[in-house]
């Protein structure tokens, strides 16, 4: 039985006096991120029927450890259905989550996979560290991690974040010795952790290649120590590492590569198609050549499919960036400068303090080659995060930043070791800045360091790491609280999933069509406005960004609400998109309604381009060439950056060359 969303924050009356406890349990409070309860789904989907088609871009471990653990103390699970596209797929988990199973009671289950998970993926690092470095540097790093938001923040959330970060942490640390002594017991290791990294999330490849990179370095340029040490065997076995973590992400996939029991296709979009949405003609003949050669699992290739295109190729995005827009692509230094707002200013500065030392030579010369390791690896991922997208903020950037945190507790051990007093009060003032700075944090995955303030954080960055929209039970008491007892339908433009906020009562403007349809097509908003950082931050469409300069009635972190008149066309447009969306892709659509709120979004606001493609498709899909060909215009003028127009030209001239019938629509990059 679902619990009534006014008893879901007792203990928030309270907040205030315990705003000073452990980071630990600060989470407590969070609600599911949007991609949790679509995890657990999967995972729990993963177990019992052995089937990977739900959720496919990421890798399965984390969803089969948190399915295994959920699924074992109960869980409805319907049939699966046929799904047209990810938004349908989505639509499904969130209904198993939130109306045929307790949201509440399967995310404390969850919640306890996740601690057990991270607690013995985080033990596994302090052991790789020992054995490189010592117990004593071991335990500084440890240090430096649990001082850290972000990793408090991540431990309990059901995403593939903090596992990958972990792992590939650990691989890095014993690859440093491996490829270096080249023991078995260190390369088997090497192989694991990789391997288990692999299985995690589609980042690990680009850690896989940077260790091989380090091996065939190391593999060359070191000395060999005897006769039976040669340069051919240190490749032979580095080969064997590389093959081995390949077999262990097989195996994850139960040594199969369909992504069901059956032969049969069951994504919800093929994997042709997800190949073909790619730009580069490279990433497809890549993608395709692995797929007719079963190199790797069907359902992993899909995923590193979605990946590049989401990840690499970007997303349809604009980007607030220290208060200014960028939109397209990111400043190359968005992930320094992310790092520069989100590490506590006293772990940068043990991390400066340890550069400084191996730059130095003050470490123990044991430590030089890992470090260099380290930091070069380091280096190569910064590199390929420079070239991706930015949409996951902090989160995308947190295996680099546990990798740096050696170097943090590199500078507390030489501290340790040193006989200068100097370094010592240094060492020891950082770490006090750090504790001060992140511990008394309520919420952590909001924290942002004294350059911007948490509080701040939202005038100055729209990144998820600024908020992964967690604040959805102080939405739901509210909403219960001060809204719902008058019979006011209140403007939503926060992430909560519909499914949600249908087993949990809430009404919201465009819930219902008819109900509500004077609302959606005025653009004067008149009531409550429940708004989140994203919907608040300055964009070249539905801008809403003013509302920043107006008192909100209340405020939780980055969930904003607002009681009176304003007057954003922006948001309301933004009501009538999503509504089209809804229209178009369930398994009936109506394509009818669908253009018909699209048409009442662009009166409204005219900025979207993404929106003009979806009503050219519309045109194409019933033959009329002279409308779809004004829509893709329309689209390729508002669009605004050339990785964004590059496509819709290229739609254009397929049109104007070739028969209807040989054109396919044209991908709506905002659905990704």
């Amino acid at each position: 039985m679902l619990h009534h969303p006014s008893s879901l924050l007792d203990s928030s009356r309270h907040s205030s006096r315990r705003r000073h406890r452990p980071l630990a349990f600060a989470t407590r409070l969070d609600s599911f991120t949007q991609d949790e309860g679509y995890h657990i789904l999967a995972g729990v989907s993963y177990v019992r029927r052995g089937d990977f088609r739900i959720n496919s871009e990421h890798p399965p471990l984390v969803k089969l450890w948190v399915g295994s653990i959920v699924s074992a103390t109960g869980f409805h699970l319907s049939p699966f259905r046929e799904m047209h596209d990810k938004g349908d797929e989505r639509d499904f988990a969130e209904e198993e989550i939130y109306v045929h199973n307790d949201p509440d009671s399967v995310q404390r289950r969850a919640r306890i996979a996740m601690w057990i998970l991270n607690g013995f993926l985080l033990a596994i690092l302090t052991l790789a560290l020992r054995r490189v470095f010592g117990p004593a540097p071991a335990l500084a790093v440890l240090t430096v991690l649990v001082i850290d938001p972000a990793v408090a923040a991540h431990l309990p959330l059901v995403l593939t974040d903090l596992p990958i970060s972990l792992l590939c942490a650990t691989a890095v640390v014993l690859a440093s010795r491996a490829f270096w002594l080249w023991f078995t017991t260190d390369l088997i290791a090497t192989s694991v952790t990789l391997g288990l990294a692999l299985a995690t999330k589609h980042s690990a490849p680009v850690f896989a290649i940077l260790l091989a990179i380090a091996g065939l370095l190391l593999a060359w340029l070191a000395p060999c120590a005897h006769a039976n040490d040669t340069r051919i065997r240190r490749l032979a076995k580095l080969s064997a590492v590389l093959l081995g973590s390949l077999v262990i992400l097989w195996a994850f996939y139960l040594f199969r590569f369909t992504e069901s029991p059956t032969n049969a296709e069951v994504f919800n979009r093929p994997l042709a198609d997800k190949i073909a949405d790619l730009h580069s003609p490279v990433y497809r003949f890549v993608l395709t050549r692995f797929a007719s050669a079963h190199l790797l699992p069907r359902a992993y290739i899909w995923g590193f499919a979605d990946t590049i295109r989401a990840g690499i190729e970007g997303r349809v995005e604009t980007r607030l960036f220290y208060g200014r827009i960028y939109y397209g692509k990111v400043p190359p230094y968005f992930f320094p400068g992310i790092l520069a707002a989100k590490l506590p200013l006293g772990l940068i500065a043990l991390i400066f303090l340890g550069l400084f030392l191996f730059a130095t030579r003050r470490l123990p010369p044991l430590f030089h080659l890992p470090v260099l390791v380290i930091l070069g690896v380091s280096t190569g991922f910064l590199f390929v995060l420079m070239s991706g997208a930015s949409y996951g903020g902090m989160r995308h950037v947190l295996p680099l930043a546990l990798l740096l945190y050696i170097l943090a507790g590199m500078s507390i051990y030489g501290a340790f070791i040193s006989s200068s007093r100097t370094l010592q009060v240094a060492v020891g003032a950082a770490v006090a800045a750090a504790v001060v700075s992140a511990v008394p944090i309520m919420r952590p995955y909001e924290y942002f360091n004294e350059i911007i303030g948490t509080r701040n954080a939202s005038r100055y960055f729209n990144d998820e790491g600024v908020d992964a929209e967690q604040r959805g039970k102080e939405l739901f008491k509210y909403y219960f609280e001060h809204v719902r007892p008058s019979g006011e339908v209140p403007y939503l433009y926060y992430n909560v999933p519909l499914k949600e906020l249908k087993a949990r009562g809430m009404e919201y403007v465009g819930g219902d069509l008819h109900r509500d349809a004077a609302r959606m097509s005025n653009p004067v908003l008149t009531g409550t406005i429940f708004i989140g950082r994203w919907a608040l931050s300055k964009k070249p469409f539905w801008d809403a960004s003013s509302l920043l300069d107006q008192p909100p009635a209340a405020r939780f972190g980055n969930l904003f609400i607002y009681r009176g008149t304003y007057r954003l066309p922006g948001l309301v447009a933004s009501d009538s998109f999503w509504a089209g969306i809804l229209k178009l892709y369930p398994p009936n659509p109506d394509p009818a309604e669908a253009e018909r709120l699209f048409r009442q979004s662009v009166q409204l606001d005219p900025a979207a381009y993404f929106i003009y493609i979806e009503l050219a498709n519309l045109a194409l899909a019933r033959g009329d060439r002279d409308q779809a060909l004004a829509e893709y215009e329309n689209a390729l003028h508002y669009s605004g950056a050339e990785i964004l127009a590059r496509p819709i030209r290229e739609q254009i001239q397929l049109i104007t060359s070739k028969p209807l019938s040989e054109v396919k629509e044209l991908r709506d990059p905002f659905l990704e």
